[in-house]
């Protein structure tokens, strides 16, 4: 391997051999037990090879630079069942080979034959000591690199796909005499290439080549995070086997997935965003470059619900008594990354029953093959492109489903879902054609991290190695995810320029951006260097990609031109109308106890959300607060049923002037709002207050078990260093 790290470092790899190979295509078959909390299954990988897909990856860009270019292949992805057969059949003999450091005191766990070693990586990243090849050169045998943590590999095996009936149409001869391992590579290459309008009948084959019976073992090594996989005599990636099969199990304490409880007190498993992204979930290919498509089948018991990420909205298949199957997949290919699961006992929410006609914005979109028709060229590698459907492009609303928790559907039904319909009707507006068929809402548990989805950028990761590895600076910092400076420029920016540009010139920017690079990996660059380039040259006003940078992104503090509109904005009338009633809070805060009778109590207005979180901050510049005007805020403005950015705001003034009597609202937000809660956290500790220490201790220990493991190493670290 050609990625060192330091064992003490937050540094975190992306191993994956990326140059040399890639994974097309993934199929997951697994089982959910909450008894043990550990998925269990398989999953099998098509590969390509380097040499075809940069080949591809040429063509694609010299067709997209062509005025003739015919665009990418028509078709809709709609819902498909691929029935899987339960994976779970293999065999109890089977050695576990955990992705961990084995230190130099322990046995070794491989084989007689070398089928795997965790020997020799005491000191992080090493290289194997096969000294295998991770390219497509040299004598030495070819290793395929894919990222891996927190896993138990059982079995790495090449699979079949020449047995399966059929495949010999993916075949240069009619009947499948000699099997050889080039014939099953070419069947996969043939398999993996298909046109777009056939991603049903593609669906279908990776589905049965999925189950087809192994055809060798391969041989494997893991080390802290990566699996190396290699067979011998194989060289290069192009002889290397391009369809295997991995049987694998997580780990409870794995950090892509989090066990916990729903708001309800029901159990519940869920991807969360970790800064290990999905790689203690499946191993995978983690850099954003390796995009592919998935389908996955998970089994789990009866009472509970499986969402995921994909195009089709499942339905239950009962396998036996108390236990169902639900299959997803996905056309559009995506950094694996994008892969997530959420298992729980949670309930649809649906509209009550109306005579309106509103239900025709819940039929599933499935227009007939006739339908579709091109309207613009794509730039992006070929997939079932809904900008290639006319009515796609005019879909307003695409249908969407609810879940929540049984104690929480009574909120949704009467608030959020009235809420999605015209968000995605806005969101049709303002940026065009919805890029996937459907959504579903889940709402999540208190523990989820707010800004957990955040993803690394590739191209900030440093030095890439000539197999496509790298290192992300400082991605394991446990408050990194809270630092929000880089999101809130970002955020101001966007408004920066849309104020300067006017909105209409802005979002058709945005809606023409959007259509440009719908299907791609997109990069900061790219987003400034269209703007600019689409805009009337009085409009630019002295706008350029590296005057913005300069200013936005590579000098500290708030911008100059966030400082001009600060102030600008300190003169609106929202802001004038908060100014006020600041003005006569302070009043009402110097005012004796026992006032003259003649004195009139002070009128408040009525004020919005952000109005609130805005006044609240004004208060907190000031000295001291009596406690008698805490209670009359409270009272005022309902503090305690608003939203969290309120509330946290709220629970500021109660820490700062120790406001014993509402100490509730403190212990509540630490339990609710997990995720805003750790900066509260870090206000009861710098108090020195005896009671608030005690306080945060109390809650901590209440919820560190289900809390967000970044947050709860961030609290811990607060409270007891």
């Amino acid at each position: 391997m050609d990625v060192q790290l330091d064992p003490a470092g937050d540094d975190l790899p992306l191993m994956a051999n990326t140059s040399h190979i890639l994974v097309k295509h993934y199929v997951l078959d697994l089982d959910v037990d909450f008894e043990s909390q550990v998925i269990e299954g398989t999953i099998v990988l098509f590969l390509e090879d380097g040499d075809r897909f940069k080949k591809q990856n040429r063509s694609v860009e010299e067709a997209c630079q062509s005025e003739s270019n015919k665009g990418c292949k028509l078709g809709m992805p709609e819902p498909c069942h691929v029935p899987v057969t339960n994976a779970m059949t293999f065999s109890s003999e089977m050695e576990y080979n955990d992705c961990a450091i084995c230190s130099k005191g322990e046995k070794d766990t491989s084989d007689k034959d070398g089928n795997h070693d965790n020997q020799e990586h005491a000191a992080g990243i090493s290289s194997s000591k096969r000294c295998c090849d991770t390219g497509n050169h040299g004598s030495e045998e070819f290793l395929l690199v894919l990222d891996c943590c927190d896993l138990s590999v059982l079995k790495v095996e090449e699979v079949d796909v020449a047995a399966v009936p059929g495949m010999e149409k993916f075949t240069r001869s009619p009947e499948l005499t000699v099997v050889s391992e080039e014939l099953r590579n070419q069947i996969v290459r043939e398999l993996v290439t298909l046109p777009a309008n056939r991603w049903r009948e593609q669906l279908d084959y990776y589905a049965r080549c999925s189950q087809a019976a192994g055809c060798g073992e391969l041989l494997f090594d893991t080390d802290t995070w990566s699996l190396q996989i290699r067979k011998t005599g194989a060289q290069t990636a192009t002889d290397f086997p391009h369809a295997i099969r991995i049987w694998y199990k997580t780990k409870p304490e794995g950090r892509s997935v989090t066990w916990t409880s729903d708001q309800s007190g029901r159990p519940c498993v869920y991807t969360v965003g970790s800064p290990v992204n999905n790689r203690a979930l499946f191993p995978c290919q983690e850099p954003p470059v390796a995009m592919s498509t998935w389908q996955a089948t998970v089994r789990a018991a009866a009472s509970f619900v499986v969402l995921m990420s994909g195009e089709n909205s499942a339905k239950p298949t009962q396998l036996w008594e108390g236990c169902s199957s639900w299959y997803y997949y996905v056309t559009m290919p995506m950094p694996a990354s994008t892969f997530t699961i959420a298992v729980g006992c949670w309930t649809e929410v649906k509209m009550e029953p109306c005579s309106s006609g509103d239900s025709a914005t819940e039929t599933p979109f499935s227009p007939p093959e006739a339908d579709f028709r091109r309207v613009g060229v794509c730039s992006h590698m070929e997939y079932p492109c809904r900008f290639q459907n006319a009515s796609a492009t005019t879909q307003q609303v695409i249908p969407h489903r609810v879940f929540a928790p049984v104690c929480l559907t009574g909120a949704c039904q009467e608030t959020l879902l009235q809420l999605i319909p015209p968000c995605l009707s806005a969101a049709h507006s303002v940026l065009g054609t919805h890029p996937f068929s459907r959504l579903d809402v889940l709402i999540v548990p208190a523990n989820f991290p707010s800004l957990g989805m955040a993803r690394p950028n590739k191209d900030k990761t440093g030095h890439t190695s000539d197999s496509g590895a790298s290192v992300i600076k400082h991605g394991l910092n446990p408050e990194k995810i809270f630092m929000q400076v880089h999101y809130l420029k970002g955020y101001f920016l966007l408004r920066f320029l849309a104020e300067r540009l006017g909105d209409e010139t802005y979002f058709s920017f945005l809606r023409k951006f959007v259509h440009a690079f719908h299907g791609q990996l997109i990069l900061s660059q790219d987003f400034l260097q269209m703007l600019l380039e689409n805009i009337p040259e009085e409009k630019r006003l002295e706008l350029s990609v590296e005057n913005i940078y300069q200013d936005w992104l590579e000098s500290s503090g708030i911008p100059k031109p966030l400082q001009r509109e600060r102030r600008a904005g300190a003169e609106c009338g929202l802001a004038r109308q908060v100014r006020a009633e600041v003005t006569k809070w302070i009043r009402v805060n110097r005012r004796p106890r026992k006032r003259k009778r003649r004195e009139r109590e002070a009128v408040f207005e009525k004020l919005l959300p952000d109005q609130l979180v805005l006044l609240l901050e004004h208060l907190l510049e000031q000295k001291t607060l009596s406690h008698r005007t805490l209670q009359s805020l409270q009272r005022t403005y309902h503090l305690q049923d608003q939203d969290a950015e309120v509330r946290h705001r709220w629970c500021e003034l109660i820490v700062k002037h120790k406001f014993t009597k509402a100490y509730e609202s403190v212990e509540r937000f630490l339990q609710e709002d997990q995720a805003m809660g750790v900066y509260l956290y870090g206000e009861l500790m710098v108090s020195e207050d005896a009671r608030q220490q005690q306080l945060a201790r109390r809650c901590f220990e209440r919820t560190r078990e289900q809390m967000d493991r970044s947050s709860a190493q961030v609290v811990a670290d607060m409270l007891f260093q």
